[in-house]
């Protein structure tokens, strides 16, 4: 007779769980739903309305549906009566508590890197950095890690600790960005006239800005060659600009220094000639042997 007591005293209380469990779904998709597909795009169209910066767009969106998740379960869970089964349970709370403790260390810590990476000007979405022989364009920042597409199209996955506490170089920070290229003439070709082509070839490309000015400067005396330095700037620099504005400024300078009889093919590589010869042993030692 004891074990039916018990069964039929235990039915109501799992009828409840269950009535409450029930209450917390219904709860939870009643704030969920308009708040995931009617608040979060609403706020969306605010921020492009207002053409907010990508980057501080997107990681407030972010808190936004982080504060949705958040603030669905804080109501569902006080509707359904478990706010003050959770907040008494020392058991739970000391449990939670450790966890944390042990596994939001370096989520912590690369939270923060994110919060100073995100208010940081200098580094926004779609921006061409180089860190640690690494390059390419910024696509997501992340509560934990950085996004960045590579060059061949492919996505690193970058702690955001690891870019706040190292060197990186964005070349599209700045609305101009220098580019550089050593040509080596030979010891017999005219200097000044090998300028004036790169300085013409500067001013003939559309892409190549007139101010600040191109240059060029004697950069070295090789063994072979004479290294001229040509500088010039392009405006509004990304990754494509870059590389097409340097190899179709090398392509015509090739064409003008060769129609002009200067030859561009001299290295400072050392070449090396000569004879090696060997000589017999001495005949004293050949007798002996």
């Amino acid at each position: 007779m004891v074990l039916p007591q018990s069964v039929d005293s235990l039915v109501p209380k799992y009828a409840a769980l269950l009535g409450q469990l029930g209450e917390l779904l219904v709860v939870a998709a009643v704030v969920y739903i308009p708040g995931r597909y009617l608040l979060e795009p609403a706020v969306a169209w605010l921020f492009g309305r207002r053409n907010m910066d990508p980057t501080i767009e997107r990681a407030l969106q972010k808190v936004l549906h982080v504060g949705v998740i958040v603030g669905t379960l804080a109501v569902a869970a006080a509707a359904a009566g478990f706010s003050g089964l959770l907040g008494g349970s020392a058991l739970i709370v000391a449990a939670l508590t450790l966890a944390v403790g042990f596994a939001a260390q370096d989520v912590i810590s690369n939270f923060v890197a994110g919060v100073f990476i995100v208010q940081d000007r200098n580094f926004t979405i779609d921006d061409w950095i180089e860190w640690d022989d690494k390059a390419g364009f910024i696509d997501d920042i992340g509560f934990r890690v950085t996004r960045v597409r590579t060059f061949d199209n492919e996505t690193i996955t970058v702690p955001n600790t690891e870019l706040a506490t190292t060197s990186v170089t964005n070349r599209m920070s700045n609305d101009t960005l220098r580019i550089s290229y050593k040509f080596g003439i030979g010891y017999a070709d005219n200097i000044d006239e090998t300028t004036r082509i790169l300085l013409d070839v500067a001013d003939d490309h559309d892409e190549i800005l007139t101010d600040p000015e191109p240059s060029v400067r004697m950069a070295d005396l090789g063994d072979t060659a004479v290294l001229l330095q040509a500088r010039f700037w392009i405006g509004d620099p990304d990754r494509e600009e870059f590389s097409e504005t340097r190899s179709e400024y090398i392509q015509i300078v090739k064409d003008r220094c060769e129609a002009a009889g200067i030859d561009l093919s001299t290295t400072t590589q050392h070449d090396l000639s000569g004879k090696l010869t060997v000589d017999e042993p001495p005949t004293s030692l050949t007798s002996e042997q």
